[in-house]
Formats: C-alpha cells, sequence, structure tokens
C-alpha cells in the first residue's frame, strides 16, 4: 500500500473523534465579552418610582414638541411605554391609586377605597392614613399623626425588605401624606410629607423618634418661601401656549385674593402651602427626594434599595384650573425639566443602567364641566351631599325614617342601618326606593345595591371595576354610577374618580436597568406594576397582589 493512501486512511479513522471533540469542547474563554457581561448586575442598585398625581396618560404626547431631550423625550426614547394601561378598579382616587401601584391589589382587598371613608365601626368618616397612636415629627401640628396601618396588605416595597432581612431600604416622599406612606409600605425605614400649615417636611413616630438632622436643616433653609419669593410666570411667551385655552377663564379657580386666575401668579403673600399648588412643589419635592437619596444612601449598597416619590403638585394644580389650562401646560413643561435634572442625578449618583425607573399616575382628571359646555361636549356637575339631603327628605316624607342616609363619599351612599331597624321598617323597600329616585337624576346614568354588583347588569370594563372596588367592610351601601362628563363637584376647577378613561387611563414608561427600548399597545393594568417589579427583581409578589407581569418587560 502506497504511503499517501495510509495517511489517508488513518486521517479518515480520526476525523469523527476529533470533531466530536470540537463539539463537545469548551470554547477558549472570551475576557472582553465576560466584562462587557459582567457590567450589568444581577440586579438593580436602585428602583425609583414616581407617581405624578392626577397625569393623564396623554400628557406624555399632548406638549411632544415642547419637552426637552432629556425629560419625558428620553424616557419614551429609552425606556418601554405601556401606552393603554388602565387603572382596573372604582373609584380612580388619589389614596387608591398610591396603594395599587404598590401592591398589586385593589380596594376590594387591600382596604383603602378611598381618600376617606364613612366608618360603621368608628361612626365618622376617617382619613386613609390617620393614626392617632403615632405623633408628628418636625412639626407641632397634627399633620404626621399618620401611618400605613390602615392598608390590610404588604407593599413591594416590604417583600423587597422581606427578600434579604431587611437589609433593603424603603423611603417615600410626597408633598402628600398619603402619597408617601402608603407606597412606601408597613416596613419602610422612612416616609417623609410636606406639612402645608408650618412649611416643614414631617414624618411620624410610626417611622423614628426624631426628625433626622439633614431634615431638620432642610425645613431651617425655608425652602418654600425661597420657591414663592417670585411670581409664577409661565417657562415661554403665553401667547405660544396654543395647547391650552385663553388663560383667563371664568370656570377656572383663582389663588386667594387674586382678581383673576391668569398669569403672573404672585404667591409670595400666600400661607406656605400654596406651594403645593404650583410646579414649585414638584421640584422641592424632588430636591428633597435626593437628600433622602443621599441620607439613607440608597442605592449604594449591595443589595437593592427603592426610592418611592409621589408629586402632588399636578394634582393641585389640575384640580384648580384644569386640564386643559395654561396653568397644566406651564407644570408639565417644568416638570419636564425636573425630571431631566432628576436623570442626571441619577447617572451621576447610582450610575446609568443601574437603576431601574417607572413613571405613573394615580388617576387621570376629567375636562371642567363649564369647558365641556362651552365646546358643546356632555358633562356637568353633580353634588353626592345635596343628593344624600334630597333623597333623606323623601324618605321621611314616605316612610316617617329621619336621615336614612348617614353619609356620602366616593359616589357611595352609607344607609343608616339602627334609624330604619328602630323606625321598623324594611330595609330592602326603602334601599330600592331611593335607587329609584336616585335614576330620575340627569346626572345619574345607573345606581344599584353595592353588594348586588355581581348580579347588576353592567357592561365591561365598568363591571369588573366595580367589583374590584367594593369591599365588603368598608364600602357604602348604594353605589352611584354617573353619566359621562359629569362631576361631583362645583362650577370652577374639575375632579376625578369615577370609571370612565379620561379618569382610569395612566401612562406607564419603564426606564434604565433591564429595561429595553419600545412600547405596547395591549391592555394592562395598574395591578400588574407591582408583580412586574416582583418578576425583574427576583421576589415574592405582594400579599394581596392580583395583577400579572408584563411579559414584554420581564422576557
Amino acid at each position: 500500500m502506497k504511503r499517501t493512501n495510509l495517511v489517508l486512511i488513518v486521517l479518515l479513522a480520526i476525523a469523527p473523534a476529533v470533531w466530536a471533540q470540537k463539539a463537545t469542547s469548551p470554547k477558549p474563554f472570551n475576557h472582553h465579552a465576560a466584562s462587557k457581561t459582567a457590567k450589568k448586575p444581577a440586579r438593580p442598585k436602585l428602583v425609583v418610582g414616581v407617581v405624578v398625581d392626577q397625569m393623564r396618560w396623554d400628557y406624555l404626547y399632548r406638549y411632544g414638541n415642547r419637552y426637552t431631550t432629556g425629560g419625558f423625550k428620553r424616557l419614551l426614547q429609552e425606556g418601554f411605554s405601556c401606552e393603554n394601561t388602565l387603572i382596573n378598579y372604582s373609584p380612580t382616587i388619589t389614596a387608591c391609586g398610591h396603594t395599587c401601584v404598590y401592591t398589586g391589589s385593589v380596594p376590594a382587598v387591600h382596604g383603602i377605597i378611598g381618600n376617606t371613608w364613612y366608618s360603621n365601626e368608628a361612626g365618622r368618616s376617617i382619613y386613609c392614613t390617620e393614626d392617632s397612636t403615632v405623633s408628628t415629627l418636625g412639626s407641632t401640628s397634627a399633620a404626621g399623626k399618620m401611618s400605613p396601618r390602615n392598608m390590610y396588605v404588604t407593599t413591594i416595597g416590604d417583600e423587597l425588605r422581606l427578600s434579604n432581612n431587611f437589609q433593603s431600604k424603603v423611603v417615600g416622599v410626597a408633598i402628600k401624606d398619603r402619597g408617601a406612606i402608603l407606597p412606601a409600605g408597613h416596613s419602610a425605614n422612612a416616609a417623609f410629607w410636606y406639612d402645608g400649615g408650618t412649611g416643614n417636611w414631617v414624618t411620624s413616630t410610626y417611622y423614628m423618634n426624631e426628625l433626622p438632622a439633614w431634615a431638620q436643616e432642610y425645613n431651617s433653609q425655608k425652602w418654600p418661601q425661597q420657591y414663592l419669593s417670585k411670581p409664577w410666570t409661565t417657562l415661554y411667551p403665553v401667547a405660544s401656549y396654543t395647547l391650552s385655552t385663553a388663560d383667563e377663564k371664568p370656570y377656572e379657580g383663582s389663588y386667594k385674593g387674586a382678581s383673576g386666575s391668569s398669569f403672573p401668579h404672585d404667591l409670595s403673600k400666600i400661607a406656605n402651602g400654596t406651594i403645593a399648588a404650583s410646579p414649585f412643589g414638584n421640584t422641592m419635592t424632588l430636591e428633597f427626594a435626593k437628600k433622602a437619596m443621599e441620607a439613607y444612601n440608597l442605592g449604594q449598597g449591595s443589595v437593592t434599595d427603592f426610592l418611592a416619590i409621589s408629586l402632588s403638585s399636578t394634582d393641585y394644580v389640575g384640580h384648580q384650573f384644569g386640564p386643559n389650562s395654561v396653568e397644566a401646560e406651564d407644570t408639565y413643561l417644568r416638570l419636564d425639566h425636573d425630571l431631566a435634572t432628576l436623570f442626571q442625578y441619577l447617572d451621576a449618583k447610582v450610575g446609568k443602567g443601574q437603576y431601574l425607573f417607572f413613571i405613573t399616575a394615580d388617576h387621570g382628571v376629567a375636562h371642567v364641566s363649564g369647558f365641556m359646555e362651552e365646546n358643546k361636549l356632555p358633562g356637568g356637575t353633580f353634588s353626592s351631599y345635596r343628593a344624600m339631603q334630597a333623597m333623606n327628605e323623601k324618605v321621611s316624607t314616605k316612610f316617617g325614617v329621619k336621615n336614612a342616609i348617614k353619609a356620602t363619599d366616593n359616589y357611595q351612599f352609607w344607609l343608616n342601618h339602627d334609624a330604619i331597624t328602630d323606625a321598623g321598617k324594611n330595609e330592602p323597600e326603602i334601599q330600592q326606593y331611593i335607587i329609584t329616585e336616585l335614576l330620575k337624576l340627569p346626572a345619574v346614568v345607573n345606581a344599584f345595591p353595592n353588594r348586588d354588583v355581581l348580579t347588576t347588569t353592567l357592561p365591561e370594563p365598568m363591571r369588573s371595576m366595580m367589583v374590584n372596588g367594593y369591599n365588603a367592610k368598608r364600602s357604602g351601601d348604594i353605589q352611584l354610577v354617573l353619566a359621562s362628563g359629569y362631576m361631583d363637584g362645583g362650577k370652577t376647577g374639575t375632579t376625578h374618580g369615577t370609571w370612565y378613561p379620561y379618569d382610569a387611563h395612566i401612562p406607564l414608561v419603564w426606564m434604565g436597568w433591564g429595561i429595553q427600548p419600545g412600547k405596547t399597545n395591549r391592555t394592562i393594568g395598574m395591578t400588574d406594576i407591582s408583580p412586574t417589579l416582583a418578576a425583574l427583581l427576583h421576589i415574592q409578589m405582594p400579599s394581596g397582589n392580583v395583577g400579572q407581569a408584563i411579559g414584554e418587560i420581564t422576557k
């Protein structure tokens, strides 16, 4: 046999073994690729959640041409937007919204059915975070007699702390107490809110025994007075605010002592609380939040920390002037600048790509009834209190029962069970009579016994929202449904609270650690925010969670 043929036979014999070895042998270690992969931490150093009180979804785009590259535009370009995020319960009210975002739960489960509600046990209306067992720290007022004890379930912050034996730190900051306390949760390291009566940031003995020195120092600098020392003027020439109504409208509210509702607004002679109803309240909140970040060393340790911020001033401005006012537009243009500054701070302090950021809202808002009338759109005003008085008069005349309805709140009526029983009358008969009379009112399109919500004929998503909003222990006996465009309020300003999309459609944008740019138009519930955070952080979802993780975010 020739030598060349022998070599060929040997090569053919060993070739399968060689290829098998190549297929099974590990690839050489690529140090460069490994270093690139290692730059992304297994978990973010910090989660920052921002709830913009009363932010309608369309504000992401309505003023888009005037937003800067570093604020809302950066969010939409670098982040992932859930364009069709809807509140999936009713009523769409501040305390309920803040609780839902951070618990993944609904009023039927978490128990926060409104900012206030009538308590049959207490025999009075109670406030969502009131707590007589604690004391104020930071002022001598009662503004700090607050805690999260009225909330039945855990928050995502509670679960984060539980996940690592309470090594993670969780802090809540907002002008409104409920905007700081409910998101931060039961086991939070701290929650801080603003006492408009004294101009101080405060907390309660629920969290600590003394207001921290850094917060005392911040209060000593009298920032509200500094912010309000100059009139609030528009960021750009007022004539350029073409996406808003005329500056002076009879259906807009005005500041105390002001002769009208137009710019400029001189707030220097009004009490400290006025800063909440100006865009500078948002600026102050974010600056205080930065101080809290530094004081608690958030995002600087080996575990994930959480900072929950609520920006309350958008709500105060919106209630007073309405969503189509120059004031509302200017507030969002200034908020855009504030967000850009916040992102720059987080990039420098925590590191770009090292923190997870999300922004959403607790509810939307209705158009002012005067604006609707001016533009031939359906809507109007309604007074639940006057309706309660009228119903009580009718029941008294027909059945001889005085004050058959003892309270109204959150588009609900609480019946006076004792008065009806003492009079020897049939409660279901009286309840049905009240409902029949309520349905005669132009503003009311439906009314039904709350306990019968499951058997009442209602279209979706109204039905699910009403079911999710009904808490058997705390809710009222009769539920009202107002017609579209109607609100429980007066002739100036506006409000929210209904099931309609103008109150329920909210923004939800994610940015930073683990987030790929993009968007989805799939319907997502407010309850889906917390389970998504839980999935991203690999921790347990809150105890009352009813939402689902957003697959587009967690994949």
